[in-house]
């Protein structure tokens, strides 16, 4: 006869709760993943396809009650390394948004702003046309796929432990803000180069030739010039934000 009792349970069930926990917790803060679009029942159930699909993959996990204090910690852990994840792929994202926010202060499109729905804050156009082609090139370069490479291969550097906060030590979530500005800054440095080349003459030939109304034709000559460099330095988009999305996740592999 076929019994069941606790000690088989959990030995069923612990190999699928930490994986599940933690990809989990990384579909509710990746970027694209955790879209509002995306309804929870899809992320709840991608979570627990990923975690039976890889249980080939994954080491031992520990199995102990789960009504234990340890057990508590290390549901801690797995959803603090998911989160912390999801955050640095955002990071990068965040890095194409202020790229774009950069531009558009540049080319004075900065006070046309409106209320991002994402963030809950202002947004501005360039900002969200920045963040928009960040998002179709995730896409794009399965980068969804990438997340569910690091989530999974971070059990190996970070096992489940009932010690939720070490991982801290090595990843440094601290530190992550200069990548951002890094990031931001090469991505928009040509258009703001190209930008400042502009004004620099606009300048010239305000003392120049002082009939000439330059605020009435820089403002239009500044948008054209800073529509056409988005267009050619688009294409060069993808080389940074695999660089540093390769960067951010090797930091849990």
């Amino acid at each position: 006869m076929l019994t069941f009792d606790e000690a088989r349970l959990l030995q069923w069930l612990t190999p699928l709760l930490w994986p599940f926990l933690r990809t989990l917790a990384l579909f509710g803060s990746a970027p694209v993943l955790s879209s509002r679009a995306v309804p929870a029942r899809v992320k709840v159930g991608l979570a627990l396809l990923v975690a039976v699909s890889a249980q080939a993959s994954l080491p031992d996990m520990p199995v102990l009650p789960l009504d234990s204090a340890a057990a508590l910690m290390m549901v801690l852990q797995q959803v603090l390394i998911g989160l912390t994840l999801g955050f640095a792929a955002r990071v990068v994202f965040a890095a194409v948004e202020f790229a774009g926010e950069l531009v558009g202060l540049q080319m004075g499109l900065n006070f046309a702003g409106f209320f991002d729905p994402a963030t809950g804050g202002q947004g501005t156009a360039t900002s969200r046309f920045f963040t928009a082609i960040g998002s179709l090139l995730f896409v794009v370069i399965n980068g969804h796929l990438l997340l569910c490479m690091a989530v999974l291969q971070s059990f190996q550097s970070f096992p489940v432990s009932a010690e939720p906060l070490s991982f801290l030590l090595r990843v440094q979530p601290q530190v992550w803000g200069s990548e951002l500005f890094r990031l931001g800054l090469w991505i928009a440095l040509p258009i703001v180069a190209m930008l400042l080349f502009v004004n620099l003459v606009l300048g010239i030939i305000s003392r120049v030739a002082q009939q000439i109304q330059i605020f009435s034709v820089g403002f239009a000559i500044t948008v054209s010039v800073g529509l056409v460099g988005m267009l050619l330095t688009l294409p060069l988009l993808q080389a940074p934000l695999v660089s540093a999305l390769e960067r951010m996740l090797a930091l849990f592999q």
